[in-house]
């Protein structure tokens, strides 16, 4: 199983992080972004980093037991050139 991180301590639950520190701290991985700050086209530009993990069903049930009223789920990584992704 991958790496599974929760960010409950009180010293890192309330940081708010900019899009570019989360794609750099957590290459590719999945990461739940709680209250997120978006742009006009709702691309995240930063956001309270809940949980990340390289396994994104760990994630989303991290985000189930959360139940945030506003979140954004990313994918760091790179997508492969042939995969479809349903929105």
């Amino acid at each position: 199983m991958d790496t599974f991180i929760v960010n409950d301590e009180e010293d890192d639950k309330d940081k708010v992080m900019t899009f570019a520190e989360i794609e750099s701290q957590f290459e590719s991985e999945w990461v739940l972004v709680e209250n997120p700050q978006t742009n006009e086209t709702l691309e995240v530009l930063s956001g309270r980093v809940r949980c990340h993990s390289k396994d994104r069903d760990e994630v989303y049930r991290r985000a189930v037991e959360l139940r945030p009223k506003r979140f954004a789920m990313l994918y760091t990584g790179t997508i492969p050139k042939d995969t479809a992704v349903v929105l």
